[in-house]
């Protein structure tokens, strides 16, 4: 994939590090660049290539967009991986032939991208998918039986990372071609928890095509085919089920149906600690924050509920980013919907501080930021500006 190169980014770069208290010389080390290119980009005599940005961006520990101008379109590098991820499930059980790396190499680079997933890093996904999906499938294609399993699940996590991408960017077509790789490649890991990761992404494209019940149906049938074992990692995974069957359930306003499994969810939530299973977070805080997201989607009184666990409540650090961002974004439609307005901007832009490039992608985002400014209140300016950031005329 062509490499970006962004123009006026070294003032922001500039002020970014001065905040940091770095010197010049202790952000280009810390970047792994050189002192001079550092200078030069400062000054404003030579641009900077996509790689050169996530670099220094992860140096100072933001977000890449947040060093760029507001001219520019950081997800311009996301769109530009959408080719090279259809080029991959064109040929995926018969890959060009090339190198493949070691295990452990596989290991660490899918890891690599189920942190940037969970992170919200959807720029740092798309720049790494394509290739790592070829090379995993080659892998596959060329493993001895006794290794296939372990690249498999390798692949399945891969294709989640880059679903992500695709689904938060609209392209719910690729999203689709993803989960079929993933559906393809589980069968070669013959392991259940697995194939209960596979059905919780896979529930997207029922929340796509408004299918709820169907989607509804296929967790129910995942849920039975997932053995009964008191295994953390197999908790986890029944409860993360559980919480996605309650939100689609909401979606199709089946509150006793949603209630039932948030209820399942929570008390397996209370019989592991909280973290990341599978490449799935659960535990009790990532529960409370699918109460909020069922507590949305069912509407009515229920609003009260999400308000109130927000009034004593809010997701620690140690949930991942994209997460907690979802939970200020639900929090947020809540608030607009009850009638207070700024509120639910605050919650906006936290969610944003959070993990901007979720939260910029986000539908609801866009929707709320567009009525929060057909409302005109909060600071009009602040208002528009956010709007404008998220793009949010484009949901009229």
């Amino acid at each position: 994939m062509p490499s970006i190169v962004y123009s006026g980014v070294g003032p922001r770069i500039a002020y970014e590090r001065r905040i940091a208290g770095l010197t010049q010389a202790e952000l280009a080390r810390a970047a792994g660049i050189a002192l001079g290119t550092l200078r030069k980009i400062e000054r404003g005599e030579r641009g900077v290539s996509d790689c050169l940005l996530d670099a220094v961006a992860m140096a100072l520990g933001h977000d890449p967009a947040r060093l760029l101008p507001n001219r520019e379109r950081p997800d311009d590098r996301v769109h530009q991986a959408i080719p090279s991820l259809s080029a991959v499930l064109a040929t995926y059980e018969d890959p060009e032939d090339g190198p493949c790396r070691e295990p452990a190499a596989l290991h660490g680079a899918v890891a690599s991208m189920v942190t940037h997933r969970l992170s919200a890093q959807y720029v740092r996904i798309s720049r790494a998918a394509p290739a790592l999906l070829t090379e995993l499938c080659r892998a596959l294609r060329t493993a001895p039986p006794h290794h296939r399993p372990a690249v498999a699940r390798l692949l399945v996590d891969a294709c989640r990372a880059a679903d992500a991408v695709a689904f938060k960017y609209g392209a719910t077509d690729l999203s689709a071609r993803l989960i079929d790789l993933m559906r393809w490649a589980a069968r070669h890991a013959d392991d259940p928890l697995v194939d209960a990761t596979v059905a919780y992404v896979r529930t997207e494209t029922f929340f796509a095509s408004k299918a709820h019940a169907a989607g509804f149906r296929a967790l129910a049938g995942a849920l039975e085919g997932l053995p009964r074992d008191t295994r953390p990692s197999a908790l986890a995974a029944r409860g993360a089920l559980h919480m996605r069957a309650a939100v689609i359930a909401g979606r199709a306003g089946e509150g006793d149906a949603a209630e039932t499994h948030l209820d399942e969810a929570r008390a397996l939530g209370d019989r592991v600690p909280e973290g990341v299973y599978g490449g799935t977070a659960f535990g009790p805080n990532s529960v409370r924050i699918h109460e909020v997201s069922v507590a949305v989607s069912l509407g009515g009184a229920r609003l009260e509920r999400a308000l109130e666990l927000a009034r004593v409540w809010k997701p620690p650090q140690d949930v991942p980013a994209e997460r907690r961002s979802s939970f200020y974004i639900e929090l947020g439609r809540a608030q607009l919907w009850s009638g207070r307005p700024d509120a639910a901007f605050e919650s906006l832009q936290v969610a944003r501080r959070i993990a901007p490039q979720h939260a910029r992608e986000h539908r609801w985002v866009r929707e709320d930021a567009a009525t929060l400014r057909r409302l005109k209140r909060a600071d009009a300016e602040r208002l528009s500006n956010f709007a404008a950031w998220c793009h949010a005329g484009e949901c009229v």
